[in-house]
């Protein structure tokens, strides 16, 4: 007899726990834990109507609003799979993911229906919908959850059954699906909780990051609902709406990726009032130059404490953990059951460790693994080797067991034969005060191989010339680290997570 878990028993257990403490709240309008419970248990009735059981992969593009937990909770209730679709995706792009994780239903909030139910009938998949304030060419979720038998708990699963299908926004070629396990995911929340983060009852955390991401999917919202907190949602990430939730609504808990601490940064110009409730911040996805690290801790009283994983990790693998001092510029150390450590990133089909301080690829391997790549067999073989997760990351570990991260392996720069690192080169631009954001990138170059290339957004009152930044980075970098190439940009492209696209940025760059 095998054991049996569900991702829905994070919500299940807490409405029992803390029935009535809100758990989410979006704009002044709080659902308490029982309420949550019963609302999704409201949604797994009708979804169980229409079909969704065990196995069934059903699909959702919903931004964050309550909506999302209710609908993510029951699919997995039910023992369906989750597949969550980026909220800013055009049609073809929905139809890709909907055709390639074979999801029968979508479950789409009424602002999105015009790409997403041209997506779904294009994809052969039927269509309800949430927010919606009429009747219109879709069922209403909330019309037949009224109707319908709410269900009585959730199905439990095998710690293998499959809870989520993530799309990793990948670097060449079409997204990949990242299958992730309930056992991965359960693992990964209980883990941050023990012994990784400071989250407590009562929390107010903030939810701006998106749900449909590994990020805040797992540590804004699982994590959240089982310790006990409240998330308070953000809909659309903007500075200044994130600073005054931080400052008006009592956050305790900041969790953000670091374009959001950039811009709260700046945001704090227009409004430079100190947080009364903030006591934690989380920051992952990249990492939080260090000048912005301390700024932010100097205007919101509050310490950054960094961490690294990615979605195939579900997603932390190394954070700087509760109760001991972060170390800036550090990712942390492995959480508890989980091994990182530093492999030759040249050899492909082997893993080869490196002694501690060498520069190599991070690979990963413990509960919080991916069990692969839908229908890619290929790619999940060349991603995971004896047992080990390739990231693609470039790092150390020294020997205390801290790692640094250097870049992706892809985004190193070859100059003249000297490997270039633009984390390096765009921590030290970031340390003009005139510079409010940096992403350095490499370009093809006939004479070098490749040149060096810094796109670079202002700061508000910096009157600052591309070629000023240029003499200042070759005023304190290495001959063959500063980049020739300067462009000032007013915003940066963005993924779902909020790190920047470098690929992007390249393709601008060929095109201009």
């Amino acid at each position: 007899m095998f054991a049996t878990m569900s991702v829905a028993a994070i919500l299940a257990e807490s409405a029992h726990r803390f029935a009535d403490r809100p758990a989410v709240t979006l704009g002044g309008e709080s659902v308490s834990y029982a309420q949550l419970w019963d609302q999704a248990r409201a949604y797994a009735g009708a979804l169980r109507e229409a079909g969704v059981g065990p196995g069934s992969r059903v699909a959702v593009l919903i931004p964050n609003v309550t909506d999302f937990a209710r609908t993510y909770y029951a699919v997995l209730a039910l023992g369906g799979t989750v597949v969550p679709i980026h909220a800013l995706l055009k049609r073809h792009e929905i139809e890709y993911i909907l055709r390639d994780a074979e999801a029968g239903l979508l479950v789409c909030a009424a602002p999105l229906l015009e790409q997403g139910a041209a997506a779904a009938e294009a994809a052969g998949a039927s269509v309800m919908t949430v927010l919606a304030t009429e009747a219109g060419g879709a069922d209403r979720l909330e019309d037949l959850a009224g109707q319908a038998e709410p269900i009585d708990t959730y199905r439990p699963m095998q710690p293998g059954d499959i809870a989520t299908i993530l799309y990793t926004s990948g670097t060449t070629g079409k997204p990949k699906g990242a299958l992730g396990s309930h056992v991965a995911l359960l693992e990964q929340v209980n883990v941050l909780l023990t012994s990784t983060f400071d989250f407590r009852e009562g929390d107010r955390v903030f939810g701006g990051l998106p749900l449909f991401h590994t990020f805040g999917q797992t540590v804004v919202l699982n994590t959240g609902l089982r310790a006990g907190a409240e998330i308070m949602l953000l809909p659309k990430f903007t500075p200044a709406a994130a600073l005054d939730m931080v400052l008006d609504d009592g956050i305790d808990i900041f969790c953000g990726v670091p374009t959001m601490y950039l811009g709260l940064l700046q945001a704090f110009r227009d409004r430079p009032e100190k947080p009364t409730a903030l006591r934690y911040a989380v920051s992952g996805g990249a990492s939080l130059p260090l000048a912005a690290l301390e700024a932010f801790e100097e205007h919101f009283g509050a310490t950054v404490y960094e961490g690294y994983g990615l979605t195939e990790t579900s997603p932390v693998a190394t954070f700087n953990h509760v109760g001991r001092e972060p170390v800036p510029g550090s990712v942390g150390t492995p959480i508890w059951g989980v091994n990182v450590e530093i492999a030759r990133p040249e050899v492909p089909d082997a893993i080869e460790l490196l002694p501690r301080g060498e520069l190599g690829e991070l690979v990963v391997r413990g509960h919080n693994l991916f069990s692969g790549y839908l229908n890619r067999p290929e790619a999940t073989a060349e991603a995971v080797v004896d047992g080990w997760f390739r990231t693609g990351d470039l790092g150390t570990k020294d020997d205390d067991g801290y790692l640094r991260i250097m870049d992706r392996k892809k985004d190193m720069i070859l100059r003249n034969g000297y490997n270039v690192y633009p984390r390096e080169v765009e921590e030290y631009l970031m340390g003009h005060p005139g510079i409010a954001n940096v992403a350095v990138f490499g370009v093809e170059d006939e004479a070098h191989g490749q040149e060096i290339v810094a796109a670079v957004s202002l700061e508000p009152d910096s009157d600052l010339t591309e070629e000023a930044i240029r003499d200042y980075a070759a005023g304190g970098l290495a001959a063959y680290k500063y980049p020739r190439i300067v462009r000032l940009v007013s915003e940066f492209p963005v993924g779902p997570s909020g790190k920047i696209l470098k690929r992007e940025l390249v393709a601008q760059y060929q095109g201009s």
